[in-house]
């Protein structure tokens, strides 16, 4: 897989573009959440890559949310990221803001897994926890078909990654859940760290 820029590049880039707290933790929990995966399903040694496209697949969205991965393009050439960094990240937003057609299995994990994250998020933090760690699968799947919770993540786009990951539904939930309770923490910890 392809060269990445260093972590603290790529955060400093999110920074530059992101303000919003809420954006800046999403960044990092799909920047763990693709790690997660990278190392579970084999792809160790791309473990840094994933992570990165997953630390920036939000960049352009907070300041040009009509532009959603068509700016993105052009901040991360300039940040001196390659061609593949740059269609993995704009591959999320396959059919909903551009054409770029999710390929590689970490692409169309990056697809499914993003806006599950939102909904896995937004689960955890009406639990008496407050996190995800203690979450079970049957609770989200409940969320997941009350329409009106957490409404702005797209059931459709979830149901589209599994497909195109061959997953069923059950798979990707728990396997989202784990990849969520390895990066809690670090996430937590790093986001009290950026608020100082």
């Amino acid at each position: 897989m392809s060269e990445c820029i260093a972590r603290d590049q790529a955060l400093a880039l999110l920074r530059e573009y992101n303000s919003e707290p809420f954006h800046i933790q999403h960044g990092l929990t799909v920047e763990g959440v693709m790690r997660w995966y990278a190392q579970e399903l084999g792809y160790g040694a791309d473990a840094d890559f994933w992570a990165t496209v997953g630390l920036l697949h939000d960049v352009d969205f907070e300041r040009w949310p009509e532009e959603h991965c068509k700016k993105a393009p052009d901040l991360l050439r300039k940040a001196g990221c390659s061609d593949a960094f740059i269609h993995a990240v704009c591959s999320h937003g396959y059919g909903l803001c551009c054409d770029v057609k999710p390929e590689a299995e970490m692409e169309k994990i990056l697809f499914a897994a993003d806006e599950l994250t939102g909904l896995i998020g937004a689960a955890a933090r009406m639990r008496p926890s407050k996190s995800c760690q203690d979450m079970e699968l049957s609770s989200l799947k409940k969320k997941f078909k009350d329409k009106k919770f957490a409404a702005g993540c797209s059931r459709d786009v979830i149901i589209q990654g599994a497909g195109m990951l061959d997953w069923d539904l059950d798979d990707l939930f728990s396997r989202t859940i784990m990849a969520m309770r390895s990066c809690e923490d670090s996430v937590n910890e790093e986001m009290e760290a950026l608020s100082k």
